[in-house]
């Protein structure tokens, strides 16, 4: 998968902005197998830190306890690595995904010439804020739609995370500060409001 940047100056006979509903979908697909790759290997790297913490809490020679204690870190610095990766590429998925569903908008009402609005300096301005690590998702969620001037265009159950979604995440949130501690009760919990959510819209 070519990094964005590479992307705008080496496919210029298909730049994104120029693709059929098709040929994004396609790439979206790509980014999204990219992206839980890289999910799986946090997953798995934050369970190897949990098992070289619980070993070197129980170790009680100091010389294999630092071994642990180095190799924690390590994982850590991998795990950061990893991390940055992941944001990249969730920031590049949700490009091709309101690109995709502008070109969808664009064909249901004839606009055909719609994406060709997007410019070429607004293409680098999204490969440099895709690039910037600092600039984490959310950020650039609202920055993306200002630039693709989506607003009310996107449909309300198109967004990366609507109102139901961030229930799920406000739930989440209450299990991460012991508001909630059976898991049980807050899967209920979740699932209840989500309905809630679907039956008010």
């Amino acid at each position: 998968m070519l990094p964005f940047l590479d992307w705008i100056f080496t496919n210029k006979k298909t730049p994104l902005s120029k693709m059929t509903r098709a040929e994004l979908r396609r790439q979206e697909l790509l980014l999204e197998k990219d992206r839980t790759q890289l999910l799986n290997r946090i997953t798995k790297i934050a369970k190897d830190k949990q098992t070289l913490f619980e070993k070197g809490a129980q170790e009680k020679t100091p010389e294999v306890r630092r071994t642990f204690a180095q190799e924690f870190e390590l994982k850590t610095t991998e795990q950061l690595m990893i991390a940055r990766q992941l944001n990249i590429r969730s920031k590049e998925m949700l490009t091709v995904s309101r690109l995709r569903m502008l070109r969808e908008s664009a064909d249901r009402t004839g606009q055909y010439n719609r994406l060709g609005l997007i410019s070429a300096g607004d293409m680098m301005r999204l490969g440099k804020l895709i690039e910037t690590d600092a600039i984490k998702t959310e950020v650039y969620q609202e920055r993306l739609d200002e630039i693709l001037a989506l607003g009310a265009e996107v449909d309300q159950g198109a967004a990366s995370l609507n109102d139901a979604g961030k229930t799920v995440m406000d739930v989440w949130e209450k299990m991460d500060t012991g508001a909630i501690t059976d898991q049980t009760e807050a899967f209920d919990e979740a699932d209840r409001r989500v309905r809630e959510r679907h039956a008010a819209e």
